[in-house]
């Protein structure tokens, strides 16, 4: 049995058939509060139980659908505790820049887009990251003009908290040398003064108005297809981050009619606490679309800088990150969710920022937050003397394996040695009694569940590489692992009672990986995909259909 998360031997498979309790007369995949048995990982998946008087032997089995899985692993869904769906959606709508690997294969992907683009258009992309690319530095307005000449540029970093434009972007929102750093972003300049080209955080306002807003079609779309995506990578849910309030009955319709398949926890941008208080949490019909949480933001991110910091970075002494929240805006909301009960998730990645949002929380809820679960979302690098804060408080940490696998070719550059000992903390984290709810971040990553867990058990790049001091210790057991990527983050939904194990009383929510991730070699994981994705007891992915 792999840790208490109701994981059984294949052996005892029809024992526990035999022995099971009453189970109740259900029809799974249609109603939401069904009840499923416990069954182990390498077993058939039992779906549809139409009418059963008890759980005996044959009348047990004659209830359900048997679906010989043929060794492939079933675990309890696996649930992103913090994706942006619309955003992934979108990845695979739009101009996607996740593969380019340098600057000219940039310039050569966006030419290519804006030899087709019509006139009076805007080249939109997202997915870029300069880390690891043979030019060693951020693109620039100027490798992008000679390709794109008067149509507008914007193209979004990986992290979300950058933006690479042109100058026909710039000069079409009256940017230019002069123009003044907004409240809590940055213009990036060189050394004469000049505008580069990236703009930072709250900066990235300035030109949003060349965008359009996508159509309501366009909007429906990307989370139709948000969501297909993340049903084929074996996901049955996640935790969805910075949600357009507009977009929370939408969400609700596409799930009850059918076309959004996967499990859905939404954290709002915005929130209306008077309309929370009166009737919420929201659910939809079926209840697999919930929302109960806001999303506020304290910094940027580290990649770009704007990470808040205690001390400067050291390879920038010059910048020490943005803060993006001021205590009263904090407090403003603060005491507002904390009366209508409304759970707050933070971005905080920088050690300063984690600790404002920790000393924040402490004065809005007192000592021990647990009852309402606030999280801080990403809690990157902290304060050593920050990391059992989490658990005395009752803070959440919502953190993504794969920003450790991602950030270790740059952190230490920026953060220099000593400020590791606080960065991408896990083993701390849990060793001082803390919730982990991992997730991916994506479309900032990839979005793989094996990734993830491979990032988290490893600690080191998809390449096998773990650089100098990247404090190895800080990687987690598989079943810690597993945890993260189940019970925590039913937990952090306040959904521990019917999701996150495989045992009598809980949703039929699986996800079935074509290896057994709890035994295969390391290195292996990151090769493993989903086989089957099951929600409800529905199989809303079959690998053999996609």
């Amino acid at each position: 049995m792999h840790g208490a998360l109701g994981i059984h031997d294949l052996h005892g498979l029809h024992e526990t058939l035999r022995n099971l309790a009453q189970v109740q007369k259900r029809d799974l995949g249609r109603t939401p509060d069904h009840r499923i048995p416990a069954l182990h990982h390498h077993a058939e998946v039992f779906r549809g139980a139409k009418d059963v008087a008890d759980g005996r032997g044959r009348e047990f089995e004659r209830a359900f659908e048997i679906i010989d899985l043929e060794g492939a692993a079933m675990f309890p869904g696996f649930v992103d505790a913090h994706a942006h769906l619309i955003g992934i959606g979108f990845r695979e709508l739009t101009l996607n820049l996740e593969d380019v690997a340098s600057v000219a294969e940039l310039v050569d992907v966006v030419g290519a887009e804006a030899a087709k683009a019509a006139p009076g258009g805007v080249i939109d992309g997202r997915g870029w990251i300069e880390t690891g690319w043979p030019e060693d530095r951020f693109p620039t307005r100027d490798d992008l003009d000679p390709v794109t000449g008067a149509i507008p540029a914007i193209l979004t970093r990986a992290d979300g908290h950058a933006v690479l434009v042109n100058s026909a972007a710039l000069n079409a929102v009256g940017i230019d040398d002069a123009t003044p750093d907004p409240d809590g972003g940055r213009i990036d300049r060189d050394a004469a003064g000049r505008a580069t080209g990236i703009l930072i955080d709250n900066a990235i306002g300035l030109v949003r108005p060349l965008i359009a807003d996508p159509s309501p079609q366009r909007v429906r779309q990307a989370y139709v297809e948000g969501g297909r995506v993340y049903a084929a990578y074996g996901w049955t849910g996640l935790h969805n981050m910075s949600v357009d309030p507009a977009d929370r009955t939408l969400m609700e319709a596409l799930s009850d009619e059918g076309a959004l398949g996967v499990r859905v926890y939404n954290a709002l941008s915005d929130i209306d606490y008077d309309a929370f208080a009166a009737s919420g949490p929201w659910r939809s019909q079926n209840g697999r679309v919930m929302t109960r949480a806001l999303k506020l933001y304290v910094d940027g991110a580290l990649g770009s800088r704007g990470a808040k910091l205690s001390a400067p970075y050291s390879d920038a002494p010059e910048t020490d990150g943005l803060l993006l929240m001021s205590q009263d805006e904090a407090r403003g909301h603060f005491e507002k969710a904390k009366a209508a009960g409304v759970q707050v998730a933070t971005h905080a990645i920088g050690d300063r920022g984690n600790m404002l949002v920790l000393d924040w929380y402490k004065e809005a809820l007192g000592a021990d937050g647990a009852p309402l679960r606030w999280r801080i979302e990403h809690a990157q690098i902290l304060h050593t003397e920050d990391i059992p804060r989490f658990a005395t408080q009752g803070v959440i940490a919502s953190m993504q394996p794969s920003h450790a696998i991602g950030d270790l070719h740059f952190a230490p550059d920026r953060l220099g040695d000593a400020r590791l000992d606080g960065a991408y903390a896990w083993r701390s984290l849990i060793d001082a009694g803390a919730v982990i709810a991992a997730g991916s971040d994506a479309p900032v990553e990839r979005g793989d569940p094996m990734i993830e867990f491979y990032a988290a058990v490893a600690r080191r790049d998809l390449k096998g590489f773990q650089g100098e001091n990247w404090r190895p210790g800080e990687a987690v057991t598989r079943e810690e692992a597993l945890a993260m990527f189940t019970r925590w983050p039913a937990y952090a939904a306040f959904e521990e009672e019917s999701l996150g194990a495989i045992e009598i009383g809980k949703r039929a929510d699986f996800s079935v990986f074509s290896a057994d991730i709890m035994v295969i070699p390391e290195e292996d994981i990151p090769e493993v995909r989903a086989v089957m994705t099951v929600v409800d007891g529905e199989v809303i992915y079959r690998a053999e259909e996609d």
